[in-house]
């Protein structure tokens, strides 16, 4: 089953598969495949980038508890707003300094979306889950990442690849590009 095309019809369902994983979270001191990094951390991560990344562009975000107290309530708001604001204001105008001008649709679902998906990987994976991720976006996210390999290396955010054999499925190939190791998976 593939993702719909609709940013926010794509968001819904990656922020929901995302929500269905915190859900089910007992332990947020679980370490997370991110070195450092715990199941609280990366609700955190997602919560608080993507505000100053708005911000940077004129948008801005109801600030919400915040994942150290209540990581559960921090993402739920969190993903609410974000829905509001495709659901709401999509189609406005969008200029962020160092990545021009789009849709604000178009700038959530290429630079966020993408990241709640992958990271719903890291805390199914810290807290004993599985995530149940779409192959068909996998293989879209998979494909432009390494049309851009150079540059996503040299910025700092991913991990040297992990080796996965060609055979693979998508998701784990993706996981592995990205810096973990998808044999980790359901631990």
């Amino acid at each position: 089953m593939a993702l719909p095309d609709a940013p926010a019809a794509r968001h819904e369902q990656v922020a929901g598969e995302f929500s269905r994983l915190v859900g089910a979270t007992t332990d947020w001191s679980a370490p997370a495949p991110v070195d450092g990094w715990t199941a609280r951390d990366v609700v955190d991560h997602l919560v608080t980038w993507l505000p100053g990344f708005l911000a940077s562009g004129g948008v801005e975000l109801p600030a919400g508890p915040s994942a150290a107290d209540d990581p559960v309530g921090a993402w739920q708001h969190h993903a609410d707003g974000v829905q509001s604001l495709l659901t709401d204001r999509g189609e406005d105008e969008f200029t962020h300094p160092f990545l021009g001008t789009m849709t604000l649709a178009q700038a959530i679902d290429r630079f966020y979306v993408s990241d709640v998906f992958m990271h719903s990987w890291d805390l199914a994976t810290a807290t004993g889950q599985v995530a149940r991720l779409d192959e068909d976006f996998a293989a879209e996210l998979l494909g432009g990442m390494a049309a851009m390999e150079d540059v996503l290396r040299s910025s700092g955010q991913y991990g040297p690849a992990v080796p996965v054999p060609d055979d693979a499925p998508v998701v784990a190939r993706l996981i592995g590009f990205v810096g973990r190791d998808p044999a980790r998976a359901g631990r």
